[in-house]
């Protein structure tokens, strides 16, 4: 059976239209779906129809999507999804089932929404400044005992945006901008577990003993507990996409590539990538950074740092990507 000769008079509409089997698999979409989200049917077809959804829909929608559907009844309603570009695409939608050759489909046409000022949609930039905010309290709060931890906190953030944004260029990896802004803004979290840790072991001037040692590498574990309390307690879906890279982030920038680290000894590509980005980052903020018991490295000594200790306690590519970068 050919499915796009058969639904040929809904894929002429101008509006952007895309049809799925009874399972929810799509398999076919209009010129003008391409056009506005930015991607191919070559993609599309064959995955799931949520493949675009930019999760700040909210959840009572999909559940009265599918109940309706699952009783084979038309639908309609409002959708926030996000295109190729990472821009949000606020539509409008009418999902019809249909039979054809007694087999079921479901025909969604989009309509195009203008974003309000005010009501039910928020503009793009913000979510992001939102996001961002709620992100550096959370921070800042966690780690109150250190006056200066601010500024190293912020410095993270902005070389992480730096750094994941070199290594998406510099190896071809085609990134989406969503992931990349939720490391970036999530990077301020990596170390809100040393709130757990005393202040008499955190701010040794001198070597940590054995024992001290191993109390300080609890302190990703004892972030990753923080977030799971707080974001437990969120019923919000906008912030939820990013919490999943914070907790990466928190539990593993300390995992080194030869698989030494702490706290789970992951090596290599099991480390995943926002955590690789952040140790990098952290170290090289840190060397470059004074503190009360160090004075800062020159830029070049901590960058040959980086390039000495590259496939032991980093990966290789991201300290790449991280030499490409011209300002610090």
């Amino acid at each position: 059976m050919n499915v796009e000769n058969l639904l040929s008079p809904y894929l002429q509409l101008a509006d952007a239209v895309i049809v799925t089997d009874k399972d929810h698999v799509v398999v076919a979409v209009n010129d003008a779906y391409e056009q506005i989200t930015g991607y191919k049917k070559d993609f599309i077809v064959g995955r799931r129809a949520g493949v675009i959804k930019s999760h700040l829909t909210p959840e009572q929608t999909y559940a009265s999507m599918k109940k309706a559907l699952s009783e084979k009844k038309p639908w309609s309603g409002v959708f926030v999804n996000r295109k190729k570009s990472g821009e949000l695409w606020h539509s409008s939608i009418t999902i019809t089932p249909i039979l054809i050759e007694d087999e079921l489909f479901f025909v969604g046409i989009f309509r195009e929404l203008e974003q309000l000022d005010s009501g039910a949609y928020v503009s793009q930039e913000q979510i992001e400044e939102t996001k961002k905010s709620i992100l550096e309290v959370l921070a800042i709060s966690c780690e109150i005992q250190d006056p200066s931890i601010e500024d190293h906190l912020i410095n993270v953030r902005k070389l992480t945006e730096k750094l994941i944004y070199a290594h998406n260029s510099y190896h071809n990896l085609n990134l989406s901008e969503e992931y990349m802004r939720n490391v970036a803004y999530s990077s301020i979290l990596h170390d809100i577990g040393k709130a757990g840790i005393p202040e008499g072991i955190l701010y040794k001037p001198g070597p940590l003993t054995k024992y001290e040692r191993l109390i300080m590498e609890t302190h990703p574990l004892i972030g990753f507990d923080i977030l799971k309390k707080i974001t437990s307690k969120l019923k919000d879906n906008f912030l939820r996409q990013s919490y999943k890279v914070a907790e990466n982030i928190i539990l593993f920038h300390h995992e080194k590539w030869n698989g030494t680290g702490y706290p789970k000894n992951l090596k290599g590509a099991e480390i995943p990538l926002e955590a690789r980005i952040v140790a990098v980052v952290d170290v090289f903020e840190a060397l470059t950074s004074s503190r009360p018991y160090k004075v800062a490295w020159p830029i070049e000594k901590a960058l040959n740092f980086l390039v000495e200790h590259q496939n032991t306690h980093f990966d290789p590519d991201v300290v790449a990507s991280f030499l490409t970068i011209k300002d610090f």
